[in-house]
């Protein structure tokens, strides 16, 4: 259900930014308040308390929010307080910030290795996914994971690459697997 409203509701302001010409800005907006709803614990009790009556919590967000952000945006925020989908607001601007991303051919990679990589490092693997990609820009995110011990793990979007020992290595103990497997029922 969060995965249809946010396409839903994602989709329609990313077709209302293109209509009006403001899809830069309501990016810079969007992610703005990711950050925002992302980093304050107290609005989202106030917007999930049971005794604070729909009306009162539009009212929150117009005063929070109108004014610092899009017209357009105060609108959808209020309309999705108004239908009980504030738990996936987070998940609609997510959403919108991918879809402008995916409009821009900026792709965000997450990169997993076993040590710390060096910035020269980093620069290749960026160009080389540059190279290999559609996209023009990457937001790279890097993390150490040393259970890998050695290579790395790539992810971008749905897709993965896993050139990790770890990998090779779990592969390579289930191939022999299969192989004592097959002799021992070759025995008589």
């Amino acid at each position: 259900m969060a995965k249809l409203v946010s396409k839903t509701y994602g989709d329609a302001l990313f077709e209302l930014a293109m209509e009006k010409n403001a899809v830069d800005e309501w990016f810079e907006e969007a992610k703005g308040l990711l950050a925002v709803l992302g980093a304050n614990e107290d609005l989202a009790k106030l917007m999930h308390h049971p005794k604070i009556v729909k009306e009162e919590k539009i009212n929150i967000i117009e005063n929070i929010f109108k004014g610092k952000a899009a017209d357009e945006i105060v609108g959808l925020m209020r309309m999705l307080v108004a239908k009980d989908h504030f738990a996936e607001m987070e998940d609609v601007f997510a959403y919108f910030v991918d879809e402008v991303k995916e409009y821009r051919h900026i792709g965000t990679a997450y990169v997993t290795s076993a040590m710390e990589l060096s910035q020269a490092q980093k620069e290749q693997i960026e160009q080389k996914l540059l190279a290999t990609t559609q996209y023009v820009a990457f937001e790279m995110n890097y993390q150490v994971d040393s259970a890998l011990i050695g290579g790395l793990v790539i992810r971008i979007k749905d897709r993965v690459v896993d050139s990790s020992i770890r990998t090779k290595l779990a592969k390579l103990t289930s191939d022999l697997t299969k192989i004592q497997l097959k002799v021992g029922e070759c025995a008589p």
